[in-house]
């Protein structure tokens, strides 16, 4: 049995946020011993990480709680979490497209120089943003 102090050192989730997966029912409230101490088992161990590596993936936390859902029911087909995954990287692909056209428009303001703040090709791009255009 590991206390809360030993799953968070093992799973790198911080104290309140397995306190926070409790509440929201992502983890089983853990047994208690007569001091009061949570206590956690391999299958709490197995979920927290579970959980962990699905929010570094930045899943939300709804879909999380549907994939833990899917997993109570192994003779089910994986569609559901397939479309899970398929709409999470979409929504990735889209938000890296954005960060590329954020990068473009950044790369093609700083290369607007200007030699004092009245001449600063950086500023009247950002008001204008045809400002440089012909310059690059």
């Amino acid at each position: 049995m590991l206390t809360i102090g030993e799953l968070s050192r093992r799973t790198g989730v911080k104290i309140p946020t397995i306190r926070w997966y409790e509440q929201a029912g992502l983890i089983d409230e853990p047994g208690r011993t007569a001091g009061n101490q949570r206590r956690y088992d391999d299958a709490d161990l197995e979920r927290l990480a579970f959980i962990r590596h699905a929010r570094d993936l930045g899943l939300g936390i709804e879909a999380i709680r549907e994939l833990i859902d899917l997993g109570q029911h192994p003779d089910k087909p994986c569609a559901d979490a397939d479309r899970i995954a398929a709409t999470h990287l979409a929504g990735i692909r889209a938000r890296i497209a954005r960060l590329k056209r954020l990068e473009k428009e950044l790369a093609r303001i700083a290369g607007c120089r200007g030699d004092t703040i009245g001449e600063c090709h950086v500023l009247a791009a950002l008001s204008d943003h045809k400002q440089c255009a012909a310059e690059h």
